[in-house]
C-alpha cells in the first residue's frame, strides 16, 4: 500500500510566538486507539503522541508511527497504574496489575511507595520504548499524571535525564487565572497543585517543561464546544492533552469519549484556531 506523503506546515515559527503542542495520550493501549491517533496526526490535528510501552500492543502499533513526519513528537507515557508491569513488582502489583491512581496517590502521601520496584519498572519501560522505536522519546509524561507524585517524580526525572536528556517533561501546573478561564477548573487546579515543584525538579536535572497546560474535562458533553477553551490564556509553551481513539474495548471506561474526541478533532480547523490566538502549531499537513 502506498504510504501517505506529508509536508510540514509552510509558515515558519516566529521566534517570539507562543508554541502549541496538542498531545494524544494512550497510544498502544489498543490498536484501534493507536490507529485513530496516527490518522489524526497525519491530518495535522495533533503534533505529539504519548506511548504506553508497557502495553502488549506497543511493538506492533509502533510501526504506524513510522508513517508520520518529524514534526510529530513521540513520547513515553510511563504507566504505573492499572496495567500489568514489565518487571516483578511483588509489593506494588501483588495481584499482577499495578494499582489504581487513587491508591498510588494515597501511598505517595503516606510515603509508602516501593521506590525500588518503581525505579526498575520505569527503566524497563524506557528500555522497551527504545528497543521498539529505535531512539529515546522526545518527551516524557505518565498515565493519569502519576509522574508528578512525590517519590515518583524524582525517579522519572533522573531516568529521563539519563536516557533522554533532550526530552521535555509534562507539567500540569498553570496559572490560576488561566485555569479558571477554562472548563472544569477544579479538576485542573487539583492537578496543578499536585504538580508544584515539577518544573524545579526538571530544571535540577537539566530538563525543561511546558509552562501552561489544559485539556481537563469529565469525558462527557460536546468536546468540540469545549476545545476552544483549552486554547485560552496560553503560556509560551502551551500543552493541551487529549485522548482520541476508536473501538469498543470493554475495559476502557472512556471509549465513547475517545471516539467523540477523534470525531471533533477531525472536524476542527486546528491550525486556524491556533493562529487566531497567536499560537504557532507545527504539525503535518497532507499534500493535495
Amino acid at each position: 500500500m502506498r504510504e501517505r506523503q506529508f509536508q510540514a506546515e509552510p509558515a515558519p515559527s516566529p521566534e517570539n510566538a507562543a508554541r502549541l503542542v496538542i498531545c494524544a495520550d494512550d497510544f498502544g493501549l489498543t490498536t484501534a486507539i493507536s490507529r485513530s491517533i496516527v490518522a489524526l496526526a497525519g491530518q495535522g490535528k495533533l503534533n505529539a503522541i504519548s506511548c504506553m510501552s508497557v502495553c502488549p500492543g506497543w511493538k506492533n502499533d509502533a510501526i504506524l508511527l513510522k508513517l508520520l513526519p518529524k514534526s510529530v513528537q513521540i513520547g513515553l507515557h510511563v504507566t504505573l497504574t492499572e496495567e500489568e508491569p514489565l518487571t516483578a513488582m511483588p509489593v506494588m502489583a501483588w495481584n499482577g496489575r499495578m494499582p489504581a491512581s487513587s491508591e498510588l496517590e494515597k501511598r505517595a502521601l503516606m510515603r509508602r511507595l516501593p521506590l525500588g520496584e518503581i525505579r526498575k519498572e520505569v527503566a524497563a519501560q524506557f528500555d522497551r520504548f527504545v528497543d521498539v522505536f529505535g531512539r529515546p522519546p522526545d518527551f516524557v509524561d505518565a498515565h493519569q499524571h502519576v509522574h508528578v507524585l512525590r517519590g515518583i517524580r524524582e525517579i522519572i526525572m533522573a531516568e529521563t535525564a539519563r536516557r533522554a536528556p533532550k526530552a521535555w517533561v509534562r507539567s500540569c501546573v498553570d496559572r490560576p487565572s488561566a485555569i479558571f478561564s477554562r472548563c472544569f477548573p477544579v479538576k485542573a487546579m487539583i492537578n496543578s497543585m499536585q504538580s508544584r515543584g515539577v518544573r524545579r525538579a526538571a530544571a535540577n536535572h537539566g530538563l525543561v517543561c511546558n509552562d501552561s497546560f489544559a485539556g481537563f474535562y469529565d469525558f462527557s458533553g460536546n468536546y468540540q464546544a469545549l476545545f476552544p477553551q483549552f486554547l485560552e490564556k496560553p503560556g509560551q509553551f502551551h500543552l493541551v492533552m487529549c485522548h482520541p481513539g476508536g473501538g469498543h474495548h470493554k475495559a476502557d471506561v472512556i471509549a465513547r469519549a475517545r471516539r467523540d474526541e477523534a470525531a471533533a478533532l477531525r472536524r476542527m480547523p486546528i491550525h486556524e484556531m491556533a493562529a487566531a490566538r497567536g499560537l504557532h502549531f507545527e504539525a503535518a499537513m497532507p499534500m493535495s
